[in-house]
């Protein structure tokens, strides 16, 4: 922890505001802060994070765990993208009530539908931890050893650290291991569906814009929190009430202009800044290119199902948007690396690197470092693409494998466990899998299963001998027509019976026996050999961010995301993608009517829309008699900040976060000013669906609407 704070005190702040970045809300105090008044901020740091007090960071919220939310008003309602309420919405969907083609706008309370596993989770407070958990770890040489002593260390502090009974700690490793901080918080589990436009505005250009700018896409929806009479989370109880936050965002009327100060706050997922040179020519030519190809040829025949058939469409509208979005984004930041020269700039860098190793007599300790990293990234390579063609085929991509390995689980739960435990496991299995069932579809998966076994078979390395040599279009025949893992019909009855008779009737099932051939090669020829060299590499990975911090104290260095909470700033600003072409910042409606093809699942406009934009009645909602869609800006963001609130300078939500242009979605391992840019929706535009095409005023009743920059409030 001393490197670090050496470096914030060496740290010399720039004369010109600086952009990127995903900082800790609770140590924004110094640079960080400075930078953004700079840029146009007019809050402090405090009012961002305080502990003590009512701040922004109570008005964030962890949405189901992969996505972002903000409550935007004193009775809990809570401002997330479509997308992220997806699954949601479209479990409540039937053929006869499709509230993903129709939307859903709750009446009253009353009318709010639950979502039984759904979770909002809230940060009380943000603490460093760092040396109660590296104590006595410095003295240890194995890094085995090193990581259960990490491991020991955190289980006791999670535990004894001060908290509410209702509350959780729950501690993240930062600047990869030389940081620790603990988080306090709160999940509340009684989460309900307020509103939802229809498709055709929340998903408005589908794949076809995802990873797009200009954009015009509605990407919204509405959840409530709710809490036990005394404010704390509960379960689902009919007596709960709506959560009373202590801070909620008011809403912004005034919109934006280019250079306005922006502020995403929420939880990004997951980003790679600091790898080396040889980790990004891997990505880029080896582990990219295979994730693409095989998610190519699954969305290829799904889409052709879902286009013919609307029930279809239904089951797999959120499977396949979900393998969509980082399929694109792959492609994107493979094309954004190579185009912004990222590997010859990590070259460069390591380049200076070197020196400085030397100069400052470091070399013992840091001077093998690229070299080792080299030595490893070669070594790994066969392995990790192994490792991608299991994940991609077995467990993302083709459902009956991926249910066989979820059985494949069970069976190793009983040769570990025990009879008791299978018995559990198996009964949770069941229930678990009753609502994957209702997804399925076995001719669209075995399609699926056809293109992507023979690819997998082909191309990947590590696999057993007979895969390379099977008959791919028997194998699918004979799977799909006798297996059991076609319908929950066959898997429960595969599952009846004491442990004996159902590992007996597993390993006779023929999608199983593929299912358990590739876990076990995975297990014992893959996975092994690549723990091994990913627990090496990362202790490099570590070493050498630490190395970066102290051999570069004038640098700008921010943790990788990692699914904590994070502040990044910019401004709003458009950019120029390719040479001659520049992109305005702001879309409006007249972008949609562009865009509108009449019956089309990607590009239609509803009826009522159309009727709003003709008469342009937009209400109080437009500006300068336009109606404002979406707009962007430098805001360095990634998977996780789906849902969150693009904030302005004083403190209110002017956007909602839900996507980054195609040109930059290398920002997880490079970003670049001047391409890189967050697609926000306008919370103007959100207002105006709501107010005037819903009818929810009930709704907009609830929020506080001010104008910032006339100082007067509605």
């Amino acid at each position: 922890m001393r490197i670090l704070k050496l470096f914030i005190i060496l740290f010399v702040v720039q004369l010109h505001a600086q952009q990127g970045g995903m900082w800790i809300p609770s140590m924004l105090k110094g640079m960080n802060e400075s930078e953004m008044q700079s840029l146009g901020m007019k809050m402090t740091a405090q009012d961002i994070y305080d502990a003590n007090n009512s701040s922004l960071k109570d008005a964030i919220v962890h949405f189901d765990g992969g996505c972002t939310s903000e409550l935007i008003s004193s009775k809990g309602l809570m401002l997330t993208n479509h997308h992220c309420g997806y699954g949601e919405i479209q479990s409540h969907s039937t053929v006869e009530h499709d509230y993903l083609q129709d939307g859903f706008w709750a009446k009253d309370l009353n009318s709010e539908l639950t979502n039984p596993g759904m979770v909002a989770t809230l940060i009380v407070s943000i603490h460093d931890v760092t040396n109660t958990v590296l104590e006595g770890v410095s003295g240890i040489s194995s890094e085995n050893e090193k990581q259960k002593k990490i491991a020991d260390n955190i289980s006791r502090l999670q535990t004894s650290f001060p908290k509410e009974s209702w509350q959780e700690n729950k501690i993240k490793t930062f600047y990869e291991g030389n940081q620790y901080i603990l988080f306090v918080t709160e999940t509340f589990k009684d989460i309900r569906l307020v509103g939802a436009p229809p498709s055709s505005i929340g998903k408005f250009g589908s794949d076809t814009d995802n990873w797009v700018w200009p954009r015009h896409t509605g990407d919204f929806s509405l959840f409530r929190i709710y809490a036990n009479k005394d404010n704390k989370p509960a379960e689902y109880s009919k007596d709960n009430v709506p959560y009373t936050p202590k801070h909620f965002l008011p809403i912004s009327l005034d919109g934006v202009a280019e250079n306005d100060f922006t502020m995403v706050f929420g939880f990004p997922g997951r980003t790679q800044e600091y790898l080396p040179s040889f980790a990004v020519e891997q990505i880029v030519n080896t582990l990219n290119p295979a994730k693409i190809e095989l998610r190519d040829a699954a969305l290829k025949v799904q889409d052709g199902f879902m286009r013919k058939d609307q029930a279809i469409k239904i089951q797999y509208a959120s499977k396949f948007a979900s393998v969509a979005n980082y399929w694109k984004k792959w492609i994107g930041e493979s094309q954004g690396l190579k185009k912004s020269n990222a590997i010859k700039i990590k070259q460069n860098f390591e380049e200076e690197f070197q020196k400085r190793v030397i100069k400052n007599n470091k070399t013992d300790e840091y001077g093998s470092l690229l070299a080792d990293f080299e030595k490893n990234y070669k070594a790994i390579n066969d392995y990790s693409l192994a490792r991608d063609y299991f994940i991609e085929t077995v467990l993302r991509n083709t459902e009956l494998l991926s249910v066989g390995f979820r059985l494949y689980q069970l069976e190793q739960v009983y040769n570990t466990k025990g009879e008791q435990a299978f018995t559990d496991r198996k009964e949770n299995t069941i229930k678990g899998l009753e609502s994957f069932y209702k997804d399925f579809n076995a001719k669209v998966d075995e399609k699926v299963f056809e293109k992507l076994i023979a690819l997998y078979g082909q191309k990947s390395p590590l696999v057993p001998a007979d895969l390379k040599t099977m008959n791919y279009n028997k194998t699918t025949t004979d799977i799909y027509t006798m297996s059991k893992l076609t319908s929950y019909e066959g898997l429960k009855t595969l599952l009846k019976g004491n442990s004996k008779t159902i590992l007996k009737n597993l390993n006779k099932d023929l999608g199983y026996k593929l299912v358990k051939k590739l876990a076990d090669n995975f297990y014992k020829n893959i996975a092994p050999k690549y723990d091994e060299l990913n627990l090496e590499t990362g202790a490099l990975q570590r070493n050498y961010m630490k190395a970066q911090l102290e051999l570069f104290p004038e640098g700008r260095f921010f943790p990788d995301a990692n699914s904590t909470l994070r502040i990044t700033y910019g401004q709003v600003k458009g950019y120029s993608p390719n040479d001659a072409v520049y992109y305005e910042p702001v879309t409006h409606l007249e972008g949609v009517m562009e865009k509108y093809v009449p019956g089309d699942y990607e590009f239609d406009v509803p009826t009522k829309l159309i009727e709003l934009i003709k008469n342009k009645d937009y209400g109080q909602y437009a500006e300068n008699g336009k109606m404002p869609v979406c707009f962007i800006a430098t805001n360095h963001t990634t998977g996780g900040n789906s849902g969150s609130p693009a904030i302005d300078a004083n403190g209110n939500l002017i956007g909602l976060n839900f996507d980054r242009v195609w040109e930059g979605t290398m920002s997880d391992i490079h970003y670049d000013p001047s391409i890189c840019r967050n697609i926000m929706v306008d919370v103007r535009y959100v207002l105006f669906i709501i107010d005037k095409y819903a009818g929810a005023k009930h709704l907009i009743e609830e929020m506080e609407l001010v104008h910032p920059k006339t100082k007067t409030n509605k």
